[in-house]
């Protein structure tokens, strides 16, 4: 595995990857009405292009190069994506992952960085040092669900 920039041709495979992730991770924690709502407002490849374009995304890649995990994070310290595709879930990819932004985030002289967690992801995030400020209550295509609002001071 090797952490790299965003490439321009990443997009189409980590909108890929965002659904996988998604649709077959989801269901560990959230129930099947939940998992379509969350799904179906996912980005398309043009999106995840214009976000990774205007933010500090990286991708996790296997030998053949294909994308394993992402992450980005905003110049305000806000991350917003960290995905990994289900065959790499529980490797430590997202993890690695994590810790290369984060790297970035200090290098970049941010004090803390802040998200909105799955409960999928809310474990990796406190093994990572963040804590936990809310449970948020969400609607989602009239669906409600629920992620955390956590944050880590670095």
């Amino acid at each position: 595995m090797r952490i790299r920039p965003y490439e321009v041709t990443d997009a189409r495979l980590l909108a890929e990857l965002l659904q996988r992730s998604v649709l077959e991770l989801g269901p560990r924690h959230y129930t099947p009405a939940q998992v379509r709502a969350w799904a179906s407002v996912l980005p398309g490849p043009d999106r995840v292009h214009r976000l990774a374009e205007a933010r500090m995304t990286l991708v996790a890649v296997d030998p053949r190069e294909q994308p394993l995990a992402y992450g980005d994070l905003e110049a305000s310290g806000h991350l917003d994506f960290l995905y990994c595709a289900p065959e790499a879930a529980g490797t430590g990819v997202a993890r690695a992952l994590y810790e290369a932004l984060e790297a970035h985030a200090r290098s970049t002289r941010l004090v803390r960085v802040f998200t909105e967690a799955s409960a999928g992801a809310q474990g990796l995030f406190v093994r990572s040092g963040f804590r936990t400020i809310v449970r948020r209550e969400l609607s989602i295509a009239g669906v409600s669900i629920h992620n955390f609002a956590m944050e880590k001071l670095l």
